[in-house]
């Protein structure tokens, strides 16, 4: 079969937590960027993209952290080195800021049209979420670029 060569070697090299990392902390600097461009046009259109891209974010989180602790468990035998708590503790605090973020936009649906301490608080969880998901980054670029652990053969009795 054409193409199974390609799908071999997929499944071998296939890193579902990288994938699922990039896609939500992908979308992070796009939703700062459309909030931008809110901030600069008024434009309610780029605002709603905001809303629809940190929504998505909040569903992508939880899979990208679970993935990451089983890949924690599994190729780092959930060795507790800095780095790995540096990950979870920003980990749950993107979570916490994104929750916080969708929580006031779907609560007060013209936040941005307002002047009052909410409108402050969602542009501040908004553009913290952006020095948190660098450093997540920057941490899973430095783990990536760490040799592998060996795997330890099993004792023979």
């Amino acid at each position: 079969m054409p193409g199974s060569g390609l799908l071999k070697d997929m499944q071998k090299t296939f890193l579902f937590h990288a994938i699922a990392a990039h896609f939500s902390n992908g979308l992070i600097p796009v939703a700062v960027l459309y909030l931008m461009l809110t901030l600069s046009t008024g434009n309610t259109y780029f605002e709603h993209t905001v809303e629809h891209l940190i929504l998505i974010v909040v569903m992508a989180i939880p899979v990208s952290f679970l993935s990451g602790i089983r890949d924690w468990k599994t190729k780092y035998r959930g060795a507790k080195a800095p780095i790995f708590i540096k990950k979870i503790r920003l980990s749950a605090l993107l979570f916490i800021f994104c929750i916080s973020a969708v929580s006031i936009r779907l609560c007060i649906p013209d936040v941005m049209s307002r002047q009052g301490i909410e409108h402050w608080m969602y542009l501040v969880l908004l553009f913290s979420m952006l020095p948190v998901v660098t450093l997540l980054g920057h941490y899973g670029g430095k783990l990536s670029s760490l040799p592998k652990p060996p795997h330890k053969s099993p004792q023979k009795p």
